[in-house]
């Protein structure tokens, strides 16, 4: 039996692509493809009006680093908007979305750490107040 041998360089070939509501998912480091347990990365496709509405990971830091188009984004209470090579760093169960308000695809990397955690990775709180009232 060979044991797995993860790749260590991530071309389209190795990549993993899963399409979510709010746009298609490049997956280019991901426990189960390269072996690592201390990042994600993944490229986001955002159409223009899509969003990753309000949520948080209570047990994983981010950064958002936008390759094109405009993010509306916006970490707890504060909002900016950023454009190509601009960053945001969201804390470990900060409130959090990104939206795509432009007429652009908007494209981004999220960068999460660590890869693994013991309860659930994302929890969705764009029902819950002050957060969904804070966009119409």
């Amino acid at each position: 039996m060979s044991q797995f041998e993860p790749p260590r360089f991530v071309t389209e070939q190795e990549m993993q692509v899963e399409e979510l509501p709010w746009g298609a998912h490049d997956w280019l480091c991901r426990p189960e493809l390269t072996g690592g347990d201390n990042l994600l990365l993944v490229r986001v496709h955002m159409p223009p009006g899509q969003a990753h509405r309000f949520h948080r990971h209570p047990e994983m830091d981010e950064i958002i680093y936008v390759l094109a188009g405009t993010a509306e984004q916006w970490v707890g209470h504060e909002k900016r908007f950023l454009t190509a090579g601009q960053i945001a760093h969201i804390p470990q169960d900060v409130v959090h979305g990104t939206y795509n308000p432009g007429t652009e695809l908007l494209e981004f990397l999220a960068i999460l750490s660590p890869a693994r955690c013991d309860g659930p990775v994302l929890i969705d709180m764009c029902q819950e107040e002050p957060w969904k009232s804070l966009r119409p």
